[in-house]
């Protein structure tokens, strides 16, 4: 088409008109929609291409990137030490994890999921998953109550076959002298016991992914999940360390890592990120480091 003939070409403007930021045809100010394409005008900017043409899903209808949210970085630290952070990584547009670290009296409940990144509105389904479990955790319930209030929640965000949120799950409850898990995916947790002076932790696995050789998991919350249980442990550590639970943001780089034996549970939660992002962080990372024992006198 030769520019004249085009009405999105800014000479067939009228005098006082803008473009729409998705088919750039002219708009007068005041206008709300575009009479073109429809596009709701005043929509927040884009992060990515700048055009003002998010939808009410989060998503830039010109270039598709869906826009990240205030999750991208967060930390939390409890009085006693326990602490959490949680980052979008390097290569994700938006932060699809979640998590919840909580006091109940001399009980600290932690819930990580990381969304599901086949499934639509991943962080949406993470965010109800950890509302729904910590909450119950903290009030007492136990882990499989937990689960399936958790699950119900995330089953709720379907409006059809073809639109089911879903999320992985890990859930710890540590009282003295024990810590109870609860997970279904393949989101970790590991023990981290005290080092001797001068050496590093070397983590032990406390759970087991529910996923095949290839690297898809088997089990999820969501609509679509077939009568999922969650595995339930319970550990007794003889010695104090540190229970550590995260997403595979973190876990997919720790193959012959040696974790830092001082520090705080902040600095080592922060260090841990770094370790991620400096391997690539190609993925959303969340770490949540919890002492027991007398590990963070």
């Amino acid at each position: 088409m030769n520019p004249d003939q085009d009405p999105r070409h800014d000479e067939d403007r009228p005098s006082g008109a803008a473009g729409c930021p998705v088919c750039l045809a002219p708009v007068l100010d005041g206008d709300t929609y575009c009479e073109a394409c429809g596009h709701a005008l005043g929509s927040p900017v884009c992060t990515s291409c700048g055009a003002a043409a998010v939808d009410a899903e989060g998503y830039c209808e010109r270039c598709g990137l869906r826009q990240p949210t205030g999750r991208d970085h967060a930390e939390t630290v409890l009085d006693g030490g326990a602490a959490a952070v949680t980052d979008r990584g390097l290569r994700r547009s938006r932060n699809e994890d979640a998590m919840a670290l909580l006091a109940a009296g001399d009980t600290i409940v932690t819930v990580v999921c990381d969304g599901v990144g086949s499934s639509p509105r991943a962080d949406e389904a993470s965010a109800a998953a950890v509302e729904a479990a910590g909450a119950a955790l903290a009030r007492g319930l136990p882990h499989r109550e937990a689960f399936g209030l958790a699950g119900r929640a995330v089953s709720k965000l379907a409006t059809s076959v073809d639109d089911a949120p879903a999320c992985t799950y890990v859930a710890a409850v540590a009282e003295p002298g024990r810590v109870r898990l609860a997970w279904a995916g393949d989101t970790r947790a590991y023990w981290l016991p005290r080092p001797r002076p001068g050496e590093k932790a070397q983590g032990v696995l406390l759970t087991e992914d529910d996923a095949v050789e290839t690297g898809e998991i088997t089990a999820w919350l969501g609509a679509d999940a077939e009568d999922v249980e969650p595995h339930v442990r319970t550990l007794a550590p003889e010695e104090p360390g540190t229970l550590l639970v995260c997403s595979d943001g973190l876990w997919r780089y720790l193959d012959g890592y040696a974790f830092p034996g001082t520090g705080t549970p902040l600095e080592l939660a922060r260090e841990l990120l770094r370790q991620a992002l400096h391997s690539g962080g190609q993925d959303n990372v969340t770490i949540v480091v919890i002492p027991l024992g007398d590990s963070h006198e």
